[in-house]
């Protein structure tokens, strides 16, 4: 089992990238922008590809050209070092 965050300090500057705690739950959540539909369905396929080496799968919504993420450990019941390692792969898509 993934141990959840003991040090928050850790995500200051995932917060400063963009990310923001999710509301009612231990996460958190950056909305992505994109020129077009076709951008931002390569980038969720360059994220998924990432992802999947991790084994940890990102919470993930899509309207054309907008993508809004969602990180949190299931099995540790809420934000661990995965979601901030995550978190730095997506940035840097």
């Amino acid at each position: 089992m993934t141990k959840t965050l003991a040090d928050r300090s850790v995500l200051d500057p995932v917060l400063d990238r963009g990310w923001a705690m999710t509301d009612g739950r231990d996460a958190i959540t950056k909305t992505f922008t994109f020129s077009d539909f076709t951008e931002a369905f390569a980038w969720m396929t360059r994220a998924a590809l990432f992802a999947e080496k991790m084994d940890h799968h990102p919470e993930w919504f899509n309207v054309y050209k907008t993508v809004t993420v969602t990180l949190s450990t299931h099995d540790a019941g809420g934000l661990s070092q995965l979601d901030v390692k995550l978190a730095d792969k997506l940035d840097g898509i």
